[in-house]
């Protein structure tokens, strides 16, 4: 059966066993990272900051260029912003990771911003056949 129209209309399919452990490896690599940023950009402020987000940004664009779409993106952004987002709270006995100030707000509201533009501005699939008009 052959759908011919808007990709909106095609039927969806089954992601395959590759393509989830794919998403579920970047999901993971994306909390590591968003640790690691956590750790780099307090320890080595205006040069830690700037490699944290880097960093995160390398990992959302190359998730969804090896992936072929927005779900590449998508996945390391949110292990990113979990783990962010876990780190942020305090414990009982009064430890944080996060101390209130300029930086650590810069790595969660550019970190959140990057995610967010990385997941909009990567190219989803494109449709394929004839009577597809790109670029006429």
């Amino acid at each position: 059966m052959t759908y011919h129209g808007s990709p909106l209309a095609q039927p969806l399919k089954r992601p395959s066993a590759g393509r989830v452990a794919a998403w579920l490896g970047l999901f993971l690599l994306g909390a590591v990272t968003g640790l690691a940023g956590a750790l780099v950009q307090a320890g080595w402020f205006p040069g830690g900051l700037l490699l944290a987000l880097v960093g995160a940004a390398g990992l959302f664009v190359g998730g969804a260029r090896a992936l072929g779409g927005r779900a590449g993106a998508v996945a390391p952004a949110a292990g990113w912003m979990i783990s962010v987002v876990l780190l942020t709270s305090g414990r009982p006995e009064g430890d944080f990771l996060f101390a209130a100030g300029n930086g650590s707000y810069l790595f969660l509201l550019g970190g959140m911003a990057l995610a967010v533009i990385c997941a909009t501005l990567v190219s989803g699939r494109q449709p394929v056949g004839d009577d597809a008009r790109l670029g006429k």
